[in-house]
C-alpha cells in the first residue's frame, strides 16, 4: 500500500513532530498554567456530557 521511503518519511515527520510539540509545550508551560488552571473540569463536563447523549440513545433504542 505505502512505498518503503514513504514509511519512512511518515515516521521521521511523526518523531520530528513529537519532539517539537513536546519542546514548545515546555517552553510555554508557565503560561499554560496561568491561563488553563481549571481547565480538566471543561474536560469531565464535556466527557460526561457526550457519555449522557450516549445512555438516551441507548435508552430510546430499546
Amino acid at each position: 500500500m505505502f512505498s518503503t521511503g514513504q514509511l519512512i518519511f511518515a515516521a521521521c515527520f511523526f518523531v520530528t513532530f513529537v519532539i517539537v510539540m513536546i519542546y514548545a509545550y515546555r517552553k510555554d508551560i508557565m503560561l499554560h498554567r496561568k491561563f488553563y488552571k481549571g481547565n480538566y473540569k471543561i474536560l469531565i463536563g464535556f466527557l460526561l456530557f457526550i457519555g449522557l447523549l450516549f445512555v438516551i440513545k441507548v435508552y430510546f433504542k430499546h
